[in-house]
């Protein structure tokens, strides 16, 4: 069984540029430890932070990360579907909804009973705008076999709340907000109101990339505490864990059978469903070489999809291109990529980040390994590539041997 563990590498702090251009992958042992506030530090809320921070506060407002979870009482609009147009899926009124969940790929609908939440049967695909069905399947995600198959016994407290709030509550169930709060990222926030200094808050920027990139990983990941149940029930979050600590304290990564196509993983290791980046990224290159999620995204919210600091087109070539140390070795793009400038084959993800994870039904999205998968992987593996993905007309045959005729590529790299 191959597993993958926080902490394996650690790095000192360098530019991305130094860190990609280095001949050698040394690393230090610094770990993700920071300076942390007192312990008595409490958590206030993002409007705490506004009052300060208002520029930056104002755009993160805009953000999804700011507006995944929805009151529709509060937000009429939040709902997006037409509930009034009858569906054999959906046995639920609009009374029923306490939250709405989603608006980008897909939109999921919670209940509330009691003093926890519960989702309800049908979720809205926004692609194809169209309902689909909502229930993890018996044998599929790891917490199933502790919860009832049925929606209605399983609270959204243990499988879900954790990422989408500040502060949860184990014992209360209450948060100090919902949604992904600077809190949820910054750490409790009461000593640095009280005194506004670089020692009194964690700023993920500042972090070593472990520490840096774990901000992110805590829920963009799937794996298990390493401690379950808590409070008798089995949470999918890591339970105790702040911006700070340690998270390889709290979580573990999923472990996958190299060669075994799972749940959750091709046989290689790519995550093929939603909410694995860090699975993904914590093997790739990027990471050993000390890349951070910040290099490419900024949480805070950016024009460009995916919240990216740069277009998508334009992201990579601000530490690659041609004849660059980082590569592509080549005089042009276009000689890299043998596609016409410009279009979606010349664009770096298209080869190295396909959408091959499931979101929901045929929606894909992008791995985060940055590998090249080849065509014979395909063949071998059953892994999508980019190359037969985009021509769904050609074999993976054709595809290889195309490959073996540009003479920027190793033939054993590309096919057996």
């Amino acid at each position: 069984m191959t597993a993958l563990r926080f902490g394996c590498l650690a790095w000192g702090t360098m530019t991305i540029a130094a860190l990609l251009a280095a001949s050698d992958n040394h690393v230090s042992a610094q770990s993700d430890v920071v300076r942390q506030p007192a312990a008595a530090a409490s958590y206030v809320g993002s409007t705490a932070c506004g009052r300060c921070h208002a520029p930056i506060y104002d755009r993160w407002k805009q953000t999804r990360m700011a507006n995944v979870v929805r009151d529709p009482k509060e937000h009429p609009d939040a709902i997006i579907p037409d509930l009034a147009q009858p569906n054999p899926l959906v046995t639920f009124t609009r009374d029923q909804i306490a939250f709405v969940y989603g608006s980008k790929w897909k939109q999921r609908y919670f209940t509330k009973v009691g003093d926890d939440y519960f989702p309800l049967g049908a979720q809205w695909d926004v692609t194809h705008r169209q309902w689909r069905p909502y229930n993890v399947a018996m044998g599929t995600d790891w917490w199933t076999a502790f919860y009832p198959p049925e929606n209605s016994g399983r609270p959204t407290g243990p499988t879900c709340d954790g990422c989408h709030s500040v502060n949860y509550n184990v014992k209360t169930k209450t948060v100090t907000e919902w949604n992904v709060g600077c809190e949820k990222c910054h750490g409790p926030g009461s000593d640095h109101v009280a005194r506004p200094a670089r020692d009194t808050i964690v700023n993920p920027s500042r972090l070593d990339p472990i520490g840096a990139v774990n901000v992110c990983l805590q829920c963009h990941s799937q794996g298990r505490p390493l401690v379950n149940p808590v409070e008798g029930r089995y949470y999918d979050w890591p339970v105790g864990f702040r911006v700070g600590l340690n998270l390889r304290d709290f979580w573990q990564l999923e472990e996958f059978k190299p060669g075994e196509t799972t749940f959750t993983h091709f046989p290689d290791g790519t995550a093929h469903k939603n909410r694995m980046q860090g699975n993904d990224f914590t093997q790739s290159v990027m990471y050993t070489h000390g890349v951070t999620c910040a290099s490419c995204h900024d949480v805070h919210g950016t024009r460009h999809n995916a919240d990216l600091v740069r277009p998508a087109s334009e992201v990579c070539l601000t530490c690659h291109g041609p004849k660059a140390p980082n590569g592509p070795h080549t005089a042009s793009i276009e000689q890299h990529t043998h596609h016409r400038a410009g279009s979606t084959g010349s664009e770096c993800v298209a080869c190295h980040m396909p959408a091959i994870e499931q979101t929901i039904g045929d929606v894909m999205v992008r791995s985060h390994t940055f590998r090249f998968i080849t065509p014979a992987l395909t063949e071998t593996s059953k892994i999508p590539n980019p190359c037969t993905s985009c021509h769904k007309d050609k074999s993976n045959a054709w595809a290889s041997e195309r490959l073996r005729s540009w003479p920027e590529f190793s033939p054993w790299r590309v096919a057996p």
